[in-house]
C-alpha cells in the first residue's frame, strides 16, 4: 500500500474491490421508496413530539415513555435522506466523512436508546402488575425522565465506538464507502489483522448482546410473565397492544440487521459470504431503518377512532393512550388506595380485574 494511502482492515480492502448492485431500474424503486419513507417519518415523529411534548392536558410516566421513545426516532428519520441521498448516487457516500460519522451514529443511538426505553416499558409494566402498591408510592414522572436520560447517556457511550471508526474511503471504481475503518488508531501496524478482527467482533458483538438480544429477554419474559398471571382487561387493552406491536416490530425490523453483522464477522475468509454481505447488509439496514419510521403509526392504531379525534382534539388523542388511570396496571388505582387506607401493605394478593371478586386482597399483617 502506498504511504499517502490510509490503512484499511482486511475486510474493507477487499470490499473496495468489489462493485455493488448496477440494476438502475431497481435502485430508483429503491430511492422512490427510500424517499417517500423518508418524509413519511419525519412527519409521523414530529406529530407524535408535538402531540406529547405541548399538546397533553397532563403529563403521565407512559407519555414520558413514548415521548422520549418518539426523540429518539425522530432522529433517526432526520437522517434517513441521507441514506436516500446515498443510494440515489449509485451507492456512492459523497457528502464528506462528518456526515458519515454523524448519519452512522444516530443509526446505532437509536439503536440502543430504543432497546433501553421498550426494556425499561416493559419492566414498568411488570411492576405495576406484580408491585402495585410500590409503584403507586414510587411510580413518578421525575423518575421516568431519569430512567430515560439514563438510556439516552447509555445509548451514546455505546455508539462512540461507531463514530470513531467511521469512516469514508475510497472504491477501486470512483465510488466512496462510508463504512467501518477498525484500522484507525492502531498503534503498529504488524497487528492490523488481529486489532481489526479484535475490534470488529467486539463492536458485532456487544450491539447484538446491548442493543437486541437482552432487550428482547426483557421485553418478551416481562410480557409472557403478566399474561401468564393476569388476564387482559379493556381498560389497560389498548396499551398493551402498542407495547405488544411496538416489540414485535422491533424485532422483525433489527433480527436481519443483526445477523448479517455477525456473518459479517466471518466474511473475510469467504468471498462467497463476503458478496452475501455485501448485498443483503445494506437492505438490511433499510429493514432496520423502517423502525422509527413504523412506531408512530403504532401509536396511532392502537388508539380506538384516531382518525376521527385527531381532527378535534390531537391531545386528547394521546391523552387516552398514554392516560394512567384506573385499571392500567390491572389493579384498579382507587382499589389499592383504600388498601392503603386499611393500614397494611404486606402480602398483597392480585386476582384478575373485572371478576367477581377483581379486586386485589390484601391479609392484615400484626406489626406496629
Amino acid at each position: 500500500m502506498d504511504k499517502g494511502e490510509p490503512l484499511l482492515c482486511p475486510l474493507l480492502q477487499k470490499m473496495t474491490v468489489h462493485g455493488l448492485n448496477n440494476n438502475t431500474k431497481a435502485n430508483l424503486v429503491v430511492v422512490g421508496v427510500h424517499g417517500l419513507v423518508s418524509l413519511l417519518g419525519i412527519l409521523e415523529n414530529a406529530l407524535i413530539i408535538w402531540v406529547l411534548g405541548f399538546r397533553l392536558s397532563s403529563r403521565t410516566v407512559t407519555s414520558v415513555w413514548v415521548l422520549n421513545l418518539a426523540l429518539t426516532d425522530f432522529l433517526a428519520t432526520l437522517m434517513l435522506p441521507l441514506f436516500t441521498a446515498y443510494l440515489h448516487s449509485s451507492h456512492s457516500w459523497e457528502l464528506g466523512d462528518a456526515l458519515c460519522k454523524v448519519q452512522a451514529s444516530i443509526f446505532f443511538f437509536n439503536m440502543f436508546v430504543s432497546a433501553f426505553l421498550l426494556a425499561a416499558i416493559s419492566l414498568d409494566r411488570l411492576l405495576l402488575v406484580f408491585k402495585p402498591i410500590w409503584s403507586l408510592k414510587h411510580r413518578s414522572v421525575a423518575g421516568a425522565w431519569k430512567v430515560s436520560a439514563l438510556g439516552w447517556l447509555w445509548g451514546a457511550i455505546n455508539t462512540a465506538p461507531y463514530f470513531v471508526f467511521r469512516s469514508v474511503v475510497e472504491k477501486m471504481d470512483g465510488r466512496k464507502l462510508c463504512y467501518y475503518n477498525f484500522a484507525l488508531y492502531l498503534p503498529s501496524n504488524g497487528t492490523l489483522q488481529r486489532d481489526c478482527d479484535v475490534r470488529h467482533g467486539t463492536t458485532a458483538i456487544s450491539k447484538m448482546l446491548l442493543a437486541f438480544l437482552i432487550p428482547l429477554m426483557v421485553i418478551t419474559g416481562s410480557h409472557i410473565k403478566i399474561a401468564l398471571t393476569l388476564n387482559a382487561r379493556n381498560k389497560w387493552r389498548n396499551f398493551k397492544k402498542m407495547v405488544a406491536a411496538v416489540v414485535l416490530v422491533f424485532a422483525l425490523c433489527w433480527a436481519p440487521y443483526q445477523i448479517f453483522c455477525m456473518i459479517e464477522l466471518t466474511a473475510q475468509d469467504n468471498e462467497e459470504t463476503l458478496k452475501l454481505v455485501e448485498t443483503w447488509l445494506p437492505l438490511a439496514a433499510t429493514l432496520a431503518f423502517l423502525n422509527p419510521v413504523l412506531n408512530p403509526i403504532l401509536y396511532a392504531f392502537s388508539c380506538p377512532n384516531f382518525f376521527v379525534r385527531i381532527r378535534q382534539n390531537l391531545g386528547a388523542v394521546f391523552d387516552e393512550l398514554v392516560a394512567e388511570k384506573d385499571g392500567e396496571s390491572n389493579v384498579p388505582i382507587n382499589t389499592i388506595r383504600a388498601q392503603m387506607r386499611q393500614g397494611s401493605n404486606r402480602d398483597v394478593t392480585v386476582t384478575t380485574p373485572g371478576s367477581p371478586k377483581s379486586s386485589s386482597s390484601l391479609r392484615q399483617s400484626s406489626h406496629s
